[in-house]
């Protein structure tokens, strides 16, 4: 909080720099001053403000709904102590949060940031953050294309739709070609067709998500491992739901030598689209090729621990050719709170959070699969989402629910074409059972009379 300026405090700066009054120093040009006031809201007292405010709060009705939606934007419990403490001056005032001269604590928070990720995903470095994981993706495309210099990029077409358009705008500004892997019927990645491509050498790498946009366990086998090795293809593991990484096996452990996604669930709240905080991981071999800033520890003159800027591959610290990205800056402040939360947490406790969702989930499954002309659509082994099948539009019935105060998921045809009757389930921690019940009597009165209307 930024204590106000008295008058005398004012007049003296104004003193010291020879200027008679604030409206001579901020004075604007009259050829671009306006000629009328702005019809703007008086200033108000605090107390004002925040009741004005609440005001609009009551506007929006979605803090009432039971919510069942994810695609990428997970609702999870945060502890009242990561605001307490990421929101304190001494994080939000800091000139920028990599300047080691003046934010040694903030360099600590992303040195940490950094040990969480390698420890979450079983790789040897991560780096200072991105925007978010669909430019992680985009950026660890890049990194692999730089390792083997080719221009083909081999992706799953269960990568989350999202993250798949970025990278194509990115590939398409560097001429790179972009073939997608299908999926089979129960939602995975179909391994043969990947391991056929990959016979090529022609791809530079190849991308899995796990798990997938549609909730499925997704990585390579064994044999698509070592097909993948024998092409001299980089793989690249993508993580759009982080809670996951307390449950499934590390993407280490099935091979990806480049790890990317995305870490809003570590107590980032969901706020219309963002702010995200992107995560890359890789191992040593692609040390001088990660995007953006890696934070070290060493020691200072005197002996004591200090932390520094150690690698920085980006055009405003080395040559602009060799230059790994165009990154200049991170969500670092969405970082720290990522990182409050790993360390609240701990390894228990996360874990504990990602047993919460597999239950719910399974409970919210089981629940609607038991409704008459409601199917799950995959078999798959899935985290905290899943597709079910209403077999009518699903639009319609996701309507429907909307008008019960329930947001029944993600339509799937959006995005998918092909699946016009699926929808996109997601259960957290914080899904109650009351909830799914209530969505299961909706799910089955929506689809009953849906059905009795077309007849």
């Amino acid at each position: 909080m930024y204590a106000p300026h008295t008058q005398a405090d004012i007049d003296a700066m104004l003193a010291t720099i020879g200027v008679a009054s604030l409206e001579e120093l901020l004075a604007v040009p009259d050829d671009v001053k306006l000629r009328e006031q702005l019809d703007v809201v008086p200033a108000l007292p605090e107390y004002q403000i925040a009741r004005r405010f609440e005001h609009f709060a009551r506007k929006n009705p979605a803090a009432s709904y039971a919510s069942f939606l994810g695609a990428g934007a997970y609702h999870h419990y945060a502890p009242p102590a990561i605001a307490a403490l990421a929101m304190r001056g001494e994080f939000l005032t800091a000139y920028t949060p990599y300047q080691a001269e003046v934010s040694q604590g903030y360099l600590q928070a992303i040195y940490e940031w950094q040990t969480y990720i390698c420890l979450l995903t079983g790789m040897d470095i991560a780096n200072a953050s991105v925007y978010d994981g669909a430019t992680a993706l985009a950026e660890g495309a890049i990194m692999a294309i730089n390792a083997n210099g080719r221009k083909k990029v081999l992706v799953s077409r269960g990568i989350n739709p999202n993250y798949r358009a970025v990278l194509k705008t990115y590939c398409d500004g560097l001429d790179v070609a972009i073939d997608e892997i299908p999926l089979l019927a129960d939602g995975t990645t179909d391994l043969a067709a990947l391991r056929a491509a990959v016979e090529s050498k022609t791809y530079a790498a190849v991308a899995l998500q796990s798990p997938n946009f549609f909730g499925c366990v997704d990585a390579l086998d064994a044999p698509s491992q070592e097909a993948v090795r024998a092409s001299e293809t980089v793989p690249i593991a993508v993580v759009a739901e982080a809670i996951s990484m307390a449950a499934l096996a590390t993407p280490a452990s099935w091979g990806a030598e480049i790890v990317v996604g995305e870490a809003q669930s570590f107590g980032i709240p969901v706020a219309y689209g963002g702010p995200y905080a992107g995560f890359i991981a890789a191992t040593s071999a692609h040390v001088r090729r990660i995007p953006g800033r890696l934070v070290g520890r060493t020691v200072d003159v005197r002996g004591g621990t200090a932390y520094v800027l150690t690698l920085q591959a980006r055009e405003q610290h080395i040559r602009r050719e060799r230059a790994t990205s165009n990154i200049c800056t991170n969500q670092a402040h969405c970082a720290l709170i990522a990182t409050i939360y790993l360390a609240l947490l701990g390894k228990t406790g996360l874990r504990d959070v990602a047993a919460l969702n597999l239950a719910r989930s399974r409970e919210l499954a089981t629940a609607l699969s038991s409704i008459e002309g409601v199917d799950l659509k995959f078999v798959a082994p899935f985290f905290n989402e899943f597709v079910i099948d209403v077999h009518q539009p699903a639009a319609r019935v996701l309507g429907a629910l909307q008008e019960r105060k329930i947001l029944g998921g993600v339509d799937v045809s959006r995005f998918y074409p092909e699946y016009p009757g699926c929808i996109l389930v997601t259960a957290t921690e914080l899904t109650t059972t009351g909830q799914i019940a209530d969505y299961a009597v909706a799910l089955a009165e929506v689809c009953a009379s849906n059905v009795h209307a077309n007849v």
